[in-house]
């Protein structure tokens, strides 16, 4: 009886129009909360560990991987740019910027992930859109470096106001995004079960 109950409460709490945006808010926060406080790493440091276990692999070969993509790419179209050892990229005036692990974008990807898997939808639609919203992150963030790595060529003072602010708040609009288009176009599951 009590577990009817339950049930009846959440399919009506689901209901609201507003509900989506409740469980967003709390798969967001609670992505975030265990991050925060899992995955330990000074951001300028090589070495990142989750509960004790290292894993700096994935972090710092992401971290490389961006930092000579970045580096091909600007000098293909025309800066003279510099790769360093630490995944630091000068320019010729001296300015630069130095590519650490939290600049991989995995973050972004995993709270992707959790934000897509626990929420409400059909499991074969989160098998195609969880890795294609990761591949949009993973573009975005190329994106996102190289725009603050050629801004910095000539404007190293805006650094932090592109990196810490613009940019930190459009990948998180980016996640919203297309969490929302998972909710409006792809988490409803059709009356003949598909």
């Amino acid at each position: 009886m009590m577990i009817n109950s339950i049930k009846k409460k959440i399919r009506l709490f689901r209901e609201k129009p507003w509900s989506g945006a409740v469980y967003f808010m709390v798969i967001l926060i609670i992505a975030h909360f265990f991050w925060k406080f899992t995955v330990i790493g000074d951001e300028s440091d090589l070495a990142v560990s989750f509960f004790g276990l290292n894993i700096s692999g994935p972090f710092n070969f992401m971290a490389d991987h961006i930092a000579h993509t970045v580096h091909k790419f600007l000098n293909f179209v025309g800066y003279t740019l510099n790769f360093e050892p630490n995944n630091i990229l000068r320019f010729e005036n001296g300015n630069a910027v130095r590519i650490v692990w939290a600049c991989s974008g995995i973050k972004q990807a995993y709270i992707f992930f959790f934000l897509i898997a626990l929420y409400r939808g059909p499991l074969n639609k989160k098998l195609w859109y969880i890795p294609l919203g990761i591949l949009v992150i993973y573009l975005f963030n190329l994106f996102r470096i190289t725009v603050i790595t050629a801004v910095v060529h000539n404007h190293q003072q805006l650094f932090d106001l592109i990196h810490e602010h613009l940019f930190k708040y459009l990948f998180y609009a980016l996640i919203f995004g297309m969490w929302i288009l998972w909710d409006e176009k792809f988490s409803k599951i059709k009356s003949d079960g598909k």
